[in-house]
């Protein structure tokens, strides 16, 4: 295997560059770190961001399993919990 294919095999299988890859990961990080500082606050003011951790996992969950080679319909039971 060419040191090339190790960068770009994974995001070709989504259907992406390396460069597209890199920004969408580089995105997906940042809504991460949002959710994350929400659900902080939440832990200690529960009356503040009270649906926000949860709403940008499903977002993300849903972004990221409607694409590419190994996209997967939504399991229904998901979509009750959060």
């Amino acid at each position: 295997m060419s040191v090339a294919r190790i960068f770009t095999s994974h995001p070709a299988k989504v259907g992406e560059t390396y460069l597209g890859h890199m920004a969408f990961a580089a995105w997906f990080s940042s809504r991460l770190l949002l959710a994350a500082g929400a659900a902080l606050v939440h832990a200690f003011l529960p009356f503040l961001f009270e649906t926000t951790a949860s709403r940008i996992v499903r977002e993300l969950y849903e972004r990221t399993h409607n694409r590419g080679t190994h996209a997967t319909k939504e399991p229904a039971a998901l979509m009750d919990r959060a």
